[in-house]
């Protein structure tokens, strides 16, 4: 185990429709609050997604970005701030013709999918590098696509992360390490638990790690039921934590959280029963290579 262990909070994602739970975020205010709320409870880095502020669609609107970045950067300036670059990977097949896109396609060129990206230069954004069966469609994300985001994200002075999926994810890395397209010391996070990819296991953790290059930060998390229990196994093997509503919504079997606080909450207390402590935002921006 690490002796400093950081805590990831993703706020609120983006499934559609989102959970049913009477405190879910979705509001610019109520994302943004959520956000500040989980600092002060233990979190050293919020996972940001937005939604629209009227129906809690999922939103890839540069002023939604801007809007909840803003807010958070006003009242804390040390949290450090991981936005998602995900929006824009998805193709759903045309009933008629197989060759077409379907309804709830969504793709976008490397520029849009970074625009909030290049435009707030964050302190770190997510990187899914998948292509896989997902969200009921496919993730798109082949070669082409990620060498030209790769280059975007690091020349706008930003860190990647990579999140893997499945296991070919870490050959995918290796090789985009190997042409530069990623930093060699770029942090990794598994997403076990998806219908299609890594499952939520000991073994599966215990493999993704094995794949990492020698001394790599990383973060392993289970989605819906195994949030703490992979949360628990990551730490077990030197790894971090994330925990938060767009994970999950509950904190055991029959038990919702009151909001993303209290799962921070859950997952230090976690960390610090199995004998490691929680690193602060500084702590976690020097073992990322991030400017304070």
């Amino acid at each position: 185990m690490a002796d400093k262990v950081f805590i990831t909070c993703a706020v609120t994602g983006s499934s559609d429709p989102f959970p049913k739970h009477p405190n879910f975020p979705f509001r610019p205010e109520h994302v943004a609050q959520e956000a500040l709320d989980a600092a002060d409870a233990g979190a050293s880095i919020i996972h940001l997604h937005v939604r629209d502020r009227d129906t809690g669609a999922p939103s890839q609107a540069l002023e939604d970005y801007r809007e909840v970045v803003g807010m958070i950067r006003a009242k804390n300036t040390d949290v450090i701030l991981n936005v998602t670059t995900g929006p824009g990977c998805t193709w759903m097949q045309s009933d008629e013709d197989p060759s077409l896109p379907g309804p709830g396609t969504l793709m976008f060129t490397a520029q849009r999918r970074l625009e909030h990206i290049l435009d707030l230069k964050p302190d770190m954004c997510t990187l899914d590098i998948c292509t896989m069966n997902l969200w009921g469609g496919a993730a798109i994300n082949l070669k082409p696509m990620m060498v030209q985001m790769g280059h975007m994200i690091q020349d706008a002075g930003v860190l990647p992360e990579i999140e893997c999926f499945e296991a070919g994810d870490f050959v995918f890395a290796e090789d985009l390490i190997a042409e530069g397209a990623l930093p060699a010391h770029v942090p990794y996070t598994f997403v076990l638990g998806t219908k299609y990819g890594l499952p939520a296991t000991t073994e599966a953790m215990q493999y993704s790690k094995n794949q990492l290059p020698r001394g790599a930060n990383f973060t392993g998390f289970g989605i819906q039921k195994f949030s703490f229990p992979m949360a628990a196994q990551s730490v077990l093997l030197g790894g971090n934590v994330r925990t938060g509503f767009e994970d999950t919504t509950y904190l055991r079997r029959g038990r919702q959280a009151a909001n993303n606080a209290e799962m921070v909450v859950w997952a230090r207390e976690l960390i610090e029963r199995l004998g490691s402590d929680v690193a602060t935002p500084g702590e976690t921006r020097q073992r990322l290579g991030l400017k304070n």
